[in-house]
């Protein structure tokens, strides 16, 4: 028989409380969580989840670290590693984040951040910062770096960036807000190969084009 929460190693709890608080917070939204049901949903005391996050708002930025932001270590691994052309390395970050839209909280987080954030701009700053501010760089340096050894034309990073990652918002609130009332389902991981393939022909070197 499976054990109870409350009896399991004191390492896990946070995580069981992460998993809590992110169940809850999709189901009532941030405004409307309190940390009693996060507390009843884990299996532990509400005092147990004062011992690792000391309010809500803490609770909820380790939501955010835990089901979006850690993804970004990954690609920063796949950047770190890569060597050679670009385009195979463009068309593999975007199909990563269709497969974690696909799979993982992820969309669910964003989109509370985007339903919330006015009222919570606490919540709404924190995501600008450690997902926003640190996934888009990432992807403007690549960019830049497939400008810099000939294989994009001469492109200007900040504005190509945002256009590349605008199909994966769209997919995050189709699958989070239309699906649920009856669209049809969106296949992310087809719409980000599809992208790939859109953004890597329109950023070839046109020929007589100076670089």
């Amino acid at each position: 028989m499976k054990a109870p929460k409350q009896r399991r190693a004191p390492a896990a709890r946070p995580q069981e409380i992460i998993d809590a608080a992110l169940a809850q917070f999709v189901e009532t939204g941030f405004a409307g969580t309190r940390l009693d049901d996060v507390a009843r949903r884990a299996g532990l005391s509400k005092a147990a989840i004062y011992l690792y996050f000391e309010d809500k708002t803490a609770l909820f930025k380790g939501v955010v670290q835990h089901a979006v932001a850690s993804n970004l270590g990954q690609v920063e691994a796949m950047l770190a590693g890569h060597r050679g052309p670009v385009a195979p390395l463009l068309s593999r970050i975007l199909e990563f984040m269709a497969l974690r839209i696909e799979t993982s909280p992820m969309a669910s987080v964003a989109k509370l951040v985007i339903s919330e954030s006015r009222a919570f701009p606490e919540i709404g700053q924190f995501y600008l910062k450690e997902v926003i501010g640190r996934g888009l760089p990432l992807m403007e340096g690549l960019i830049r770096r497939g400008v810099d050894q000939g294989e994009f034309r001469k492109v200007d990073a900040f504005m190509t960036v945002r256009s590349m990652m605008g199909p994966m918002l769209l997919a995050m609130l189709w699958r989070t807000v239309f699906e649920p009332i009856g669209a049809e389902t969106l296949d992310v991981q087809a719409l980000a190969r599809h992208h790939a393939d859109l953004m890597l022909h329109a950023l070839r070197p046109v020929a007589g084009e100076a670089a």
